[in-house]
């Protein structure tokens, strides 16, 4: 393979892996403070997309307006998602939690189907279309916005969590939820900041992948498992593990694409996530059980 192809190929990981890593990152928060997997992460995703599009095309929204709003809406949705539905089952075991996040990801999904329609929707791209040749390869504007918000995103939340109060508090909630109490940090209010970022990061995914990509009610489902196999990568330790989780998958899937023999094409793409995950629970089997076994 041409080394300009294969730039090309590495440009189109990232691009994916920045998307994915978005979404890890947001149930990394969520897991860490509440030990609960949302599967509704991806539908966020989605919200940012669509309501970019619907502000900016029915409205007459100026677009930098409309993708804050869309950000700003998602995360209204991750806060009365906890609240109406996490919260106010807070006795439920994490299981039945979880379902919950499944049945909210439908409802979700539904809800967008009705107002918005199942055709796909593209809003337009922040500074043009037009691609710039990097050492024989192209890429788009939008992929470098695209690149660059999860790059700098990926340092202000490093820097948030490590230096700032806010951040300190839910990293301690992470560590234990019962001692961070003792200590005065309230532990739902934790809970309920995490799935507000969590909505927010979505949506700022969804706003800036949308122009790439076009986006449609039903994609959150797979984008929000690409996410979640981005964050098993990471461990779901931090939202800097899951950042490189979710590039080294999107890396991956455009590597393996790039074979394009047998599994290995775009036709399959889709696929290679799951083979990760698959890889990934049958490496860390011992690891899983050894913390589900009573000491």
């Amino acid at each position: 393979m041409a080394s300009d192809q294969l730039l090309q190929y590495l440009f189109s990981g990232l691009t994916h892996g920045s998307i994915y890593a978005l979404v890890g990152v947001g149930f990394t928060i969520i897991y860490a403070v509440t030990s609960i997997i949302n599967f509704a992460q991806g539908e966020f995703v989605m919200l940012g997309g669509m309501l970019s599009f619907f502000l900016f095309a029915s409205m007459g929204v100026p677009l930098p307006m409309a993708v804050i709003l869309a950000i700003i809406v998602a995360a209204v949705v991750g806060a009365l998602l906890y609240l109406l539905a996490i919260r106010s089952a807070r006795q439920a075991s994490v299981v039945s939690l979880i379902i919950i996040t499944i049945g909210a990801s439908i409802f979700i999904r539904g809800i967008a189907a009705e107002v918005w329609g199942v055709d796909a929707v593209r809003p337009p791209a922040f500074t043009g279309t037009t691609s710039w040749l990097v050492a024989g390869a192209y890429i788009q504007p939008q992929a470098v916005w695209l690149i660059g918000i999860t790059l700098v995103l990926t340092l202000l939340l490093h820097l948030f969590f490590n230096f700032t109060m806010m951040g300190k508090a839910l990293k301690a909630c992470a560590i234990n939820r019962s001692a961070a109490g003792m200590v005065g940090i309230d532990a739902r209010a934790m809970a309920l900041t995490a799935f507000v970022m969590a909505g927010a990061l979505g949506a700022i995914g969804g706003t800036v992948m949308s122009p790439l990509t076009s986006i449609t009610y039903g994609m959150g489902a797979m984008i929000g498992l690409k996410g979640f196999v981005a964050a098993s990568i990471g461990g779901f330790k931090s939202p800097v593990a899951a950042v490189i989780g979710g590039l080294t998958l999107g890396i991956v899937e455009a590597m393996a694409v790039a074979i394009g023999w047998g599994p290995f094409s775009s036709a399959y793409k889709d696929a290679i996530a799951l083979i990760v995950l698959l890889a990934i629970l049958l490496l860390r089997a011992g690891q899983l059980a050894a913390q589900e076994r009573p000491s």
